[in-house]
């Protein structure tokens, strides 16, 4: 039986995309391994988000490109791919094949057409949505892809022109995919789009609150997560359904990206300062315990040091729970590419590294609020009589976590834990009997 590697690049969204194609050639006879060295095709979903990512990503086909013997084939696909397919494939004509995002079924037919025959580089366009995900990964957590696409037009991002135009995926293959997660044992899924607060825009009469009543409703001890949300398509129903569902996790991810009113504008989002202040003093208010992150972007063409000045004004006045920085990428094809203004990366990683000494304080003052007090958490992984956890203000991979002292317990368990010790970022706990 012929198996496959995949590596998957970029965001959750890349990942399930990727658990999705594993998911179908599995059906198809195919068995995964994560050994390249065993596998008879390699497979890599690039991510073209920024700079760094395109670069991750060409690294990681060069790299594959050393396991390239014996007949085996590698095949690439994704973000990448499909905003640079010529010239990948003129630069790395080693490459046996490549996609740009959607081309599932068609990657799975090129892999039964190669374990016998030897095909030449092929090209395809993308095509409509349709999504089946499957979980690859032995996580307690799964991230659920509820869109793909965005009409928002922001000014640096080239997620439109590689996605498309915003796309709800149906509710009931959302459902489905949920309760089979569930099944499977996971103990959280965690909501995933461009723009996840837009779910629902192009369907009649269903929204992001429809859809979370219904995960709701699903039998089972779980978290629901929501990362990705637009902050002016956040309102006071959707604040109260947070509130009043238990299994919806208090905690919401909401890039704003700058807190100055010129830079918004440059940016091409919506909102402004006093806007993002009103919209957090509400969600505070109307959701207790919240735990709020966001993330920022610095260096933006045309920010100014008032502006940079405004920004740390607003992080420190705010005090968000969780934040994260990223130095302003210049993508060709973006509006912002040909901006004025553009700041040097020098002071791009000064101001990355202020904004994130700042966010290093309020996050440790925080945490210190937290000592002594009782938690149920989820237990991610197990070594001896030491857990690495989160709590409901912890979503995996992006915030910190927490270490538990104990034993008994195994990855997917909830347990409740008291807070012992505290650090800039990360907790220390104990298994309350």
């Amino acid at each position: 039986m012929s198996k496959v590697s995949l590596v998957s690049l970029g965001c959750p969204k890349n990942l399930v995309d990727s658990n999705n194609l594993i998911r179908k050639l599995s059906s198809e006879g195919f068995l995964y391994s994560s050994n390249n060295e065993d596998a008879d095709i390699l497979l890599v979903n690039t991510c073209g988000f920024i700079e760094d990512a395109k670069k991750e990503s060409i690294e990681e086909i060069l790299r594959l490109l050393t396991f390239k013997t014996d007949g085996k084939k590698l095949l690439v696909f994704g973000c990448l791919a499909k905003r640079y397919m010529d010239e990948i494939t003129r630069e790395i004509p080693e490459i046996d094949a490549i996609w740009g995002i959607g081309d599932e079924d068609k990657i799975v037919e090129y892999c039964k057409a190669a374990i016998n025959s030897h095909k030449s580089i092929v090209k395809s366009e993308n095509k409509r949505l349709t999504t089946d995900d499957y979980r690859l990964l032995t996580n307690p957590y799964s991230y659920l892809k509820v869109s793909d696409g965005c009409d928002r037009g922001c000014t640096y991002c080239v997620i439109p022109s590689i996605r498309g135009p915003y796309r709800s995926v149906d509710p009931d293959n959302v459902l489905k995919d949920a309760e089979r997660l569930i099944k499977s044992g996971a103990k959280e899924l965690i909501l995933v789009g461009q723009d996840t607060t837009g779910y629902g825009k192009d369907l009649k009469g269903y929204d992001l609150r429809s859809l979370l009543k219904d995960l709701s409703s699903i039998s089972g001890d779980f978290w629901i997560r929501l990362l990705y949300m637009y902050p002016t398509s956040i309102n006071e129903p959707l604040l109260e359904l947070i509130a009043e569902q238990d299994k919806v996790c208090k905690y919401l991810d909401i890039p704003l990206q700058h807190s100055e009113d010129k830079i918004l504008r440059l940016m091409g989002r919506g909102g402004n300062r006093k806007w993002h202040v009103g919209l957090i003093s509400k969600i505070r208010n109307a959701v207790p315990e919240i735990a709020l992150r966001t993330t920022f972007i610095v260096g933006f063409p045309g920010e100014a040091e008032e502006d940079f000045s405004g920004l740390k004004d607003f992080v420190q006045g705010m005090r968000f729970e969780r934040l994260g920085v990223f130095k302003y990428s210049k993508e060709e094809g973006t509006p912002a590419a040909n901006m004025k203004g553009h700041v040097s990366e020098k002071i791009k990683k000064k101001r990355f590294d202020e904004i994130m000494r700042i966010q290093s304080q309020i996050s440790l003052e925080k945490n210190k609020t937290l000592l002594g007090r009782k938690f149920r958490a989820l237990i991610d992984e197990t070594d001896d009589a030491v857990a690495v956890a989160r709590l409901y203000s912890q979503a995996p991979e992006i915030d910190g976590v927490v270490f538990v002292e104990g034993e008994g317990f195994k990855k997917g368990d909830f347990v409740d834990i008291e807070i012992k010790e505290v650090y800039d970022y990360d907790l220390k706990g104990i298994i309350i009997e």
